[in-house]
């Protein structure tokens, strides 16, 4: 019988995008959180009754209001740190393998200082991430480390700057195309580099790992996934402004501290795709590639 995949976060923006994938396993089973309250471990036991061995956990719920979580930090522990560590619990105790999403607000990603230079290098699943800055970062760092302690055979994978791009969406990209209409001009900071990544490109790339080996070298490890190259929020602004045909001079650069957040953003969090090509997985394309799939609604983006 073939394995039955539990996605936990069915509900979200990933979640979403793993359903609409035309690479998503047929045995899936949504669990969005009228399903599952993973912060409650009966609620998650009830939910996973079914579970058996050569099943598949894939967790993408996750506390993710950035700037919300300094100040509801019961909460985001409880959705980023305790709901992973129940459901390892599960994966562990039934032989299912998890494969759990997480993010590169773990790195600190600190800015230059007089005494350091500003970081070039994308992080490998293996560098010290330090101490993250924001409760979000802290928060799911703590459930990257539970989820290996509990089930040390589980996936871990590491993505960043998740967006759909949809006109209505309150990702970046989304915002970016609302704004574009609504005013002349707009400032948007330069002062900090990651990789853009597309959902659906990711979808189909947690699809594809779902699809490898269990006991293959995916196992018990932590991977990268994002789409390819780096780039400032600013750089990633002027490319929407591109795609819709507007003039990109219309978008401004300002400095971090000219847009002061409750939570400190990474000044560099590029994550490298290293280890998702050396577990034998297609590496995500290029993120220009990607932004215009998103904004023209062509799937192919060659950018």
């Amino acid at each position: 019988m073939s394995a039955t995949i539990y996605l936990v976060g069915a509900g979200g923006q990933l979640g979403k995008a793993l359903r609409a994938s035309d690479k998503a396993s047929a045995r899936v089973r949504a669990l969005t959180s009228a399903d599952i309250d993973i912060t409650d471990e009966a609620s998650v036991a009830n939910a996973l009754a079914g579970l058996g061995a050569g099943d598949v956990i894939l967790n993408c719920a996750a506390y993710t209001d950035v700037d919300g979580a300094e100040s509801d930090v019961g909460r985001a522990f409880a959705v980023n740190r305790d709901g992973p560590g129940h459901l390892a619990r599960m994966s562990a105790g039934s032989g299912a393998r998890l494969i759990h999403v997480s993010t590169d607000y773990v790195f600190a990603g600190a800015a230059a200082t007089d005494d350091a230079p500003p970081r070039t290098v994308p992080y490998e699943p293996a560098d010290v991430t330090g101490e993250p800055e924001t409760v979000y970062g802290a928060s799911k760092l703590a459930g990257e480390r539970i989820v290996f302690d509990t089930d040390p055979t589980a996936t871990v994978v590491r993505t960043a700057w998740v967006y759909t791009g949809a006109p209505t969406s309150s990702d970046f990209v989304g915002t970016m195309r609302r704004l574009e209409s609504a005013r002349p001009d707009i400032t948007v900071v330069n002062d900090q580099t990651g990789s853009p990544t597309y959902a659906p490109d990711l979808a189909d790339g947690l699809w594809e790992l779902v699809s490898t080996d269990p006991d293959g070298p995916a196992a018990g490890v932590m991977l990268h996934a994002t789409n390819a190259g780096s780039v400032s929020w600013y750089e990633v602004a002027r490319a929407v402004f591109e795609e819709l045909g507007a003039d990109p001079e219309r978008v401004r650069p300002c400095t971090t501290d000219e847009f002061p957040r409750p939570a400190p953003r990474p000044a560099y969090s590029v994550l490298s795709g290293a280890s998702w090509t050396t577990a034998g997985l297609t590496p995500l394309r290029d993120w220009r590639a990607a932004l215009q799939a998103a904004v023209t609604g062509d799937r192919t983006g060659r950018g």
